[in-house]
């Protein structure tokens, strides 16, 4: 049973377990993304989001602090400069994880976690226009089965037309007022 344990030890000793977490998150903070198992990347989001968290406030304090967790001078420059940059409004939430498939060898589940502001394809992606839905059809195929004639679609509409007008023509009618 698991009572009271609090976090994923990965089947590893200490040491092994804070060093593999260090190495992930210079790996996801140099990267932007690193592709993984699902056990360690939720492991890796718990380690990883107090330090980006920390980072917001750039004082020595908490740059030692971050330090002392991934030893690495440039990585933790390029989070304190360039990561919070992006990153630095949002409340909470800072990294993705999105599942990938199983691996072939041992059949792991793999996953991608990634930085959420840093994933340019869905930041691109607009969102569709929901129109409205059918609930259900019950009523016309009640109605088709007693013979009634069903409603034909109607027909496209038309464009509307634009007409561009010269610039000077504007500028005439401007100037007229």
């Amino acid at each position: 049973m698991r009572h009271k344990k609090s976090f994923n030890h990965l089947g590893r000793t200490t040491s092994h377990r804070h060093a593999l977490l260090s190495n992930m998150a210079n790996s996801l903070f140099i990267h932007k993304r690193i592709s993984t198992t699902l056990a360690k990347a939720k492991a890796l989001r718990i380690y990883v989001e107090p330090l980006i968290t920390r980072a917001k406030s750039d004082t020595t304090h908490n740059r030692r602090e971050v330090f002392s967790l991934l030893q690495s001078k440039t990585v933790v420059t390029e989070l304190f400069r360039d990561i919070i940059l992006k990153i630095g409004d949002r409340p909470g939430g800072y990294t993705r994880i999105l599942k990938v498939g199983n691996r072939l060898g041992d059949n792991a589940e793999m996953c991608i976690i990634e930085l959420v502001d840093y994933n340019e394809n869905m930041l691109s992606t607009v969102k569709k226009e929901v129109g409205k839905k059918r609930r259900s059809r019950k009523k016309s195929d009640a109605v088709a089965a007693e013979g009634a004639p069903k409603k034909e679609a109607a027909a496209p509409k038309a464009e509307a037309k634009v007409v561009e007008t010269p610039v000077s023509a504007i500028d005439a009618e401007e100037k007229a007022e």
